[in-house]
């Protein structure tokens, strides 16, 4: 009895009807006869296919989409009366599909482009990017090495006790560190130490971590000598090295730029509001010159990339740039809040803009 039941259960699960799907109805049918498919000529868009392949033939079978010699999809097995649902994303050109028996005739599939075919072959393969990641390696490198050369002459200038030489020093520095800031995620800890602010710190200005380019901002461009600048630029010089080291060694994948790029852009807005009230002019304007600098390296490096997949965006990235940089233009020639808050805007449009980046690319 049990047996019976069963057999019963698995006769009714077989051939009961199914409330039909979405992706069952708009499936391609394809009926296999004992020498013939129907239809035998298949014309589909390219893209994502959800084929319904019915075996009325007498024989298990298989159903097969053949490139050549390649077995591009397939379904085996099928039983006589049953069907199977084969989904399958397919690329433009024309295929074989098996009808049967082997020695029958073969029908044929085409596929015809589609729009999103094109977006897809639109989209840079990760050899694309070997390029742009190893010319942005050396831009690194050479951020890198031009921070070191001007921490070095900082500290020739402080030993030597000439205010305004350090201060010019000081300005190189702190803006080829801020051309490295896309990165500064990948190496938190130094710059934690280099590029600290003070309303981060608990104590603020008088908490011992305060170290770094702003610390010695304070002592420069506030205390206006050079008594205890002398500690700070060690410290400066001995994280330098050691960042030096870290850009040496990094792995960057190519999702990391344009990440890199919208995050400087959205962090410098946000913290410009407050730089632009509590730096001087020339301190606020230089870092942020490095950091628009920085961002827009990035966007040019994958300029070429962008302009296939979507040459509206690269218009975006470009216009979203140039506003920026007149904006800051429009600040250094006169400070008021009107400047201040177009600046503020034209950054965050600009970290909007980057961030379609990726998707536009494949890399989300």
């Amino acid at each position: 009895m049990l047996a019976v039941a069963g057999l019963a259960t698995f006769w009714w699960a077989s051939t009961a009807k199914r409330p039909a799907t979405q992706a069952d109805a708009n499936a391609v049918k394809v009926t296999i006869r004992d020498d013939v498919c129907e239809p035998n000529d298949i014309t589909v868009p390219a893209g994502r296919t959800t084929f319904v392949i019915t075996n009325a033939s007498k024989r298990i079978l298989e159903w097969e989409i053949l490139d050549g010699v390649m077995v591009v999809e397939e379904r085996e097995n099928i039983a006589p009366g049953f069907s199977q649902t084969m989904k399958v994303k397919l690329q433009p050109g024309k295929f074989e599909i098996t009808c049967g028996l082997l020695s029958n005739p073969r029908g044929t599939l085409t596929v015809t482009p589609s729009a999103a075919s094109d977006a897809e072959a639109a989209k840079p393969s990760l050899v694309a990017y070997i390029g742009p990641l190893a010319e942005y390696r050396v831009t690194l490198l050479t951020q890198a090495a031009a921070l070191q050369k001007a921490l070095k002459t900082l500290d020739a200038a402080v030993k030597a006790g000439n205010l305004d030489q350090a201060r010019q020093a000081y300005l190189q520095a702190h803006q080829a560190y801020a051309r490295l800031e896309p990165m500064s995620d990948l190496f938190s800890d130094l710059d934690a130490r280099l590029n600290v602010r003070p309303e981060y710190l608990e104590k603020r200005e008088d908490d011992s971590a305060f170290v770094g380019l702003f610390r010695l901002e304070r002592e420069l461009y506030r205390a206006n000598k050079l008594d205890q600048a002398q500690p700070i630029v060690d410290g400066l010089i001995a994280d330098g090295d050691t960042l030096r080291e870290r850009v040496r060694a990094l792995n960057i994948e190519p999702p990391r730029l344009a990440i890199g790029a919208s995050r400087l852009m959205q962090r410098s807005a946000d913290r410009f509001a407050n730089d632009a009230q509590s730096l001087p002019v020339e301190v606020a304007a230089n870092y942020l010159q490095g950091s628009i600098a920085g961002a827009k390296g990035i966007a040019q490096l994958l300029a070429p990339l962008l302009t296939k997949a979507d040459p509206a965006l690269q218009e975006q990235v470009d216009s979203a740039f140039a506003a920026v940089e007149s904006q800051l233009s429009a600040y250094q020639q006169k400070q008021d809040d009107s400047t201040r808050e177009a600046l503020i805007q034209a950054l965050r449009h600009a970290a909007a803009t980057l961030e379609q980046i990726n998707a536009k690319l494949g890399l989300d």
